[in-house]
């Protein structure tokens, strides 16, 4: 199987990053693209309510429970005190697409944007540290980067960015 496209987008918390994570799938998907997505959470996250049949088979002990409808499936696997996964672990585990879209996993040596917003309890730049960060999408006025640089709300023209750096039309 050849190994997906993959593009990240990497920021601090509120930075802006799921608008666009979501922003880009729609308009890849769009374009007539398959994208899958990971998302990198730092702490501990639930898919499923208390209460519900999946959370329950979890709590019982379940390794993995997989959730399966006429509309989808989803397949939750516990650790159990094992070490998180690595991010090609995780990669390995997605069917065939044409495009993984990363949100998270800001340390991975991929190609990624830095999203920025005012908003963001840390505003501190990545891309300087970054030498993976091929451009920034912000909110607000950008000074001191050779990166180029996106109105992080233009989604159109960060797709077609996405779209030439990982050879997608190629």
């Amino acid at each position: 199987m050849t190994r997906p496209k993959i593009f990240g987008i990497a920021g601090w918390k509120n930075s802006g990053k799921t608008g666009l994570a979501v922003r880009l799938v729609t308009e890849l998907v769009g374009r007539g693209y398959r994208v899958s997505t990971i998302k990198h959470a730092h702490h501990d996250f639930d898919i499923d309510k208390v209460g519900a049949d999946s959370y329950r088979h979890r709590q019982a002990g379940a390794h993995e429970v997989t959730i399966v409808s006429g509309t989808r499936y989803a397949i939750m696997h516990e650790l159990r005190g094992t070490p998180e996964p690595s991010f090609e672990e995780i990669l390995g585990r997605l069917a065939p697409c044409d495009l993984v879209l990363i949100e998270g996993y800001k340390r991975e040596p991929i190609p990624k944007i830095e999203a920025r917003r005012l908003e963001s309890a840390n505003r501190e730049p990545l891309a300087p540290t970054d030498p993976h960060i091929v451009a920034i999408a912000a909110d607000h006025a950008v000074a001191d980067t050779a990166l180029r640089v996106f109105d992080l709300d233009d989604t159109k023209t960060i797709a077609d960015f996405v779209v030439a750096v990982t050879g997608l039309d190629g």
